[in-house]
């Protein structure tokens, strides 16, 4: 377990890690609805330094990470493999408080790593500012990682949508969630079939939303149940047109018969 003044010393070196002079910068930051909605601007990320308090620090973290990377390849189980990395993560968090903070920011292997983990272990409030801290920056992920962030982070939040329910099972993520994901993944670069899943997640979140809707509810959703199934037959259509074999075809038409059956709405009476 760190110490407070531990992580206080850590997250205060990662907030100053600092471009080395005369470094190439990384790539110029989105500025997109995601950075004006109570993020503040990105500046684009530089390479960490590599001497100093901060480099040494660094090093140190990155030889304990290593470490538990060893021990959880030693561990066969993906549900055991889940809570240790809920036990590890706890050490690496001050570092990363720290770096997102920095400005500008540097090229971190302890953030990439922490965010596969958030998402792993479904931490999306973690998750979710590290995947907007990556992706604003233009920071790259972990070199084991062939995937581009983008699509990485779409394609993991996606897989957490379409998982089965079972019983035992934590709670799956939220459509809020989803949609936050969905909106921060916009624009950039990623194949059509995981942009797909993500679109079909949605559906089935939105989908699962009607099929326990309570009118009496305080927070029953204007436009009713029928809303909730028009909402997601649009996300079914949107996974359809991105990808002919993303299995919603059936979800379609069964959200189609539910519609022809519902109350249609009381013609406005005639002035």
């Amino acid at each position: 377990m760190i110490s407070p003044a531990k992580a206080s010393f850590q997250r205060k070196l990662a907030s100053q890690a600092s471009p080395i002079p005369g470094a190439i910068p990384g790539p110029e930051p989105r500025r997109d609805a995601i950075w004006r909605d109570g993020f503040p601007d990105p500046a684009p990320a530089r390479p960490m330094p590599e001497s100093g308090p901060v480099a040494s620090e660094y090093q140190q973290l990155l030889a304990a990470l290593q470490l538990d990377m060893n021990r959880l390849r030693q561990i066969q189980s993906t549900e055991r493999k889940i809570e240790a990395k809920r036990t590890m993560i706890g050490q690496y968090l001050p570092w990363v408080e720290g770096a997102l903070a920095a400005s500008p920011p540097a090229q971190d292997e302890i953030v990439g790593n922490m965010l596969i983990w958030a998402l792993d272990i479904a931490d999306w409030t973690l998750a979710f500012r590290l995947a907007a801290h990556v992706l604003g920056h233009g920071l790259a992920l972990p070199e084991r990682y062939r995937r581009t962030p983008a699509t990485l982070i779409a394609e993991e939040v996606a897989e957490a949508g379409l998982a089965p329910r079972a019983a035992n099972a934590p709670a799956p993520i939220s459509r809020e969630w989803l949609q936050r994901f969905a909106a921060l993944v916009e624009g950039h670069d990623i194949f059509d079939q995981v942009r797909a899943k993500l679109a079909k997640a949605i559906g089935l979140a939105l989908a699962a939303e009607a099929e326990a809707f309570d009118p009496a509810a305080p927070s029953a959703l204007a436009g009713g149940r029928a809303a909730l199934l028009a909402q997601a037959r649009a996300s079914f259509a949107q996974a359809l047109a991105l990808d002919r074999g993303a299995g919603v075809k059936k979800l379609i038409e069964a959200i189609d018969r539910e519609l022809k059956k519902a109350p249609q709405p009381a013609p406005e009476p005639e002035p």
